[in-house]
């Protein structure tokens, strides 16, 4: 579908169009889906933030301007929501009013195939410990592998912050991963 047909949907959406919604719906599912929970870490997280995301569009289709790709509208919604989504997890209080760490118990991606499935539980905990907006970079770029101009478009900053960002992700990921594999055979 060209961009001009996808704004057009948006703009059928901001007027109720339910059939326009469910096609941009059935374009992004999957991708919104994947990148939250690519940032979660867990499926239940992930499919709340996924029907988040879509009521946000419904509800907001008419306030976009058309000056960014949908695409890019859509996965910045769904990087602030999974974000904030962290950001509460993390201040979670529990019944003595101190909060509660949330943890990842043995996450397995879905799209990994079996026998990769402890490799990606290794990263995805890696990826974990990566500064916001490291993370944000790493996971749209090499996770959703979406073109680093459109991930700065998202992120709202520059192609060469994106491409420093990816660097420094790299370069910690890789430290952290070392310690996993300290022999190298990563």
């Amino acid at each position: 579908m060209t961009t001009i047909n996808i704004h057009k949907i948006v703009g059928q959406i901001a007027l109720g169009d339910q059939k326009a919604f469910h096609d941009l719906y059935l374009l992004y599912k999957d991708k919104v889906y994947n990148t939250a929970l690519g940032y979660l870490q867990n499926v239940e997280d992930a499919e709340e933030i996924l029907q988040d995301v879509f009521l946000t569009i419904y509800e907001k289709a008419h306030t976009f301007k058309g000056d960014a790709k949908v695409s890019t509208w859509i996965y910045r919604i769904t990087v602030n929501k999974s974000l904030n989504q962290i950001d509460k997890r993390q201040r979670r209080p529990t019944a003595n009013n101190e909060v509660q760490e949330y943890h990842k118990i043995n996450f397995e991606h879905p799209g990994i195939l079996l026998e990769n499935q402890e490799n990606a539980k290794l990263l995805f905990s890696a990826i974990d410990t990566l500064i916001e907006n490291q993370k944000t970079a790493f996971i749209l770029s090499y996770v959703e592998g979406l073109p680093q101009q459109e991930v700065s478009d998202i992120m709202e900053t520059s192609l060469k912050s994106v491409e420093s960002l990816l660097q420094r992700a790299k370069t910690n990921l890789k430290k952290k991963l070392i310690s996993y594999y300290p022999e190298g055979k990563v």
